[in-house]
Parts: C-alpha cells; structure tokens; sequence
C-alpha cells in the first residue's frame, strides 16, 4: 500500500495547497516597504504643506490610504483570485465599500460639525456685554 495524501496535489514539501498562497520572506520585505512608504508619503505632505489645499489634500490621504489597504491585503493576507474560489476577490470588494462609507461619512460628519458649530463673526458682536 502506497502512501496516501489528504489532498491530490501536494506541493514539493508534502504541504497541501488550495490555491492560497504563504509569502515569501522577499513578499514580505516588499509588502513592508510599500507600506512604509505609503505611511510617509501622506504625512510628509500634511507637515509640509506640499499641497496648499487642504481638501485636496485629504483627497490625496485618502488614495493612499485605499492603495496602502489593498497592498495589505495582497502582501500580507495573501488575497488573489485564485485562493478559495475567487471569494477573497468578494472580500476586497466589501472591504472597499465598507472604507469608502466609513471614509466618506466620517469626512461629511467632521465638514457639517465644522461649518455649523463654528460661530459667526457678527453672532461675537452680538455676545458681548455692552
């Protein structure tokens, strides 16, 4: 009797693969410095002011922000879609939505408290005691 093997294909180290993917330690180290640089990148331009308008700004923050999840998810969590079935593309894309609701909600919150709890010049002269 030969030996037998949970799954049909094991890889060249008897491992079983179901199509997902472990990384390497190079997979890693890219993963890093992509998010490395992605991390430095915004805040150099919110120090600097690179970019003196501040929506502007915000926009660019949250493009990286979007960039920086998906190489997380590549890199680190390892999501193509060939690992299990094609759901981890699902995932991504729920992951997406979800970010750019939290993303764009918590920036439409922050704009409406500021505009509406910051006092008016004239609403000042009106206060004082005469």
């Amino acid at each position: 009797m030969g030996t037998q093997h949970a799954h049909p294909n094991p890889d060249a180290h008897g491992h079983d693969d179901h199509g997902g993917s472990h990384g390497s330690m190079r997979e890693y180290v890219v993963g890093f410095l992509l998010s490395v640089v992605l991390t430095a990148i915004p805040f150099w331009l919110v120090m600097t002011g690179a970019i003196p308008d501040k929506q502007t700004t915000a926009l660019v923050i949250m493009a990286f922000a979007i960039v920086q999840i998906v190489v997380h998810m590549i890199y680190f969590l390892h999501m193509n879609t060939k690992s299990e079935n094609g759901w981890t593309v699902m995932a991504l894309i729920f992951t997406i939505v979800i970010v750019v609701i939290a993303l764009s909600g918590s920036l439409w919150v922050m704009y409406h408290l500021n505009h509406n709890m910051m006092p008016m010049s004239h609403d000042m002269d009106m206060r004082q005691v005469p």
